[in-house]
């Protein structure tokens, strides 16, 4: 007959239950560890460099804000300029060329509040990083209180042939160019080669997207686009003066 399987493994089985003592002591040390690693992620957060104490100077509206170029403080009743650029775009160049200058003016003079947006998405289409390390080089550079000389340094020093990029020591003579020496020059260095505003650059891309920019250079003027309608820099002072309230 077949022997019954039952009696052995009643036989087999243990005669109590888990020791309670044991059980306590494991769910005592597993709650601690999660403890630990708890603290550790959150005191790794706070020295990452990521999130809102990575954000550089002269953000604007939070982490997705553009940085507020202006070297003096606009005047009450001047209007906002948003620009959205990638350094990578070769219209950008062009753009910064013919209209640089007299955005730069304006902002000097008060006229305009000028936020300028960073982008990135040609570094996807032109298979590098060159927009992403440029803009946190940039952004590295509003900490030293030298964005806009920064920005124009990188437009000036844009290579011809798309694509071709920025190398570390081009983004470097950008930064002694915009007139970032000494001690700021070295803090700025640790800033760039860090990464330092990585999150903030991507937090920007993300949301000119959300902001329904499809393009660059992109030109907002009070939260209108009025890229299309500045052929001349005459034709950029012109739209700002009537907008001037």
């Amino acid at each position: 007959m077949r022997p019954d399987a039952k009696k052995k493994l009643a036989a087999a089985a243990p005669k109590k239950g888990p020791n309670p003592v044991i059980i306590g002591a494991v769910i005592a040390a597993v709650m601690v560890l999660a403890v630990v690693v708890a603290i550790v992620i959150g005191n790794s957060g706070k020295s990452s460099g990521t999130g809102a104490a990575a954000q550089p100077k002269g953000v604007v509206a939070g982490d997705a804000g553009g940085i507020l170029a202006n070297p003096v403080p606009a005047k009450s009743n001047a209007p906002t300029v948003d620009l959205y650029e990638d350094f990578q775009c070769p219209v950008c160049g062009q753009f910064e060329k013919a209209m640089g200058p007299s955005l730069a003016s304006l902002a000097a003079a008060g006229e305009v509040k000028l936020v300028v947006h960073t982008l990135t998405f040609l570094d996807d289409n032109l298979k590098n990083d060159s927009s992403t390390r440029s803009a946190n080089a940039a952004a590295c550079a509003a900490d030293a209180g030298k964005f806009l000389q920064y920005h124009a340094a990188v437009f000036a020093g844009q290579p011809t042939k798309e694509g071709a990029g920025y190398t570390d020591v081009q983004l470097t003579q950008f930064a002694q160019t915009a007139g970032i020496t000494g001690t700021a020059l070295t803090t700025w260095q640790k800033c760039a080669t860090s990464a330092q505003h990585a999150k903030y650059v991507t937090d920007v891309e993300t949301a000119a997207g959300q902001a329904g920019v499809t393009g660059t250079p992109t030109i907002k003027l009070n939260g209108t686009d009025i890229t299309k309608t500045l052929t001349t820099p005459a034709s950029l002072i012109a739209t700002v003066k009537a907008a001037t309230h």
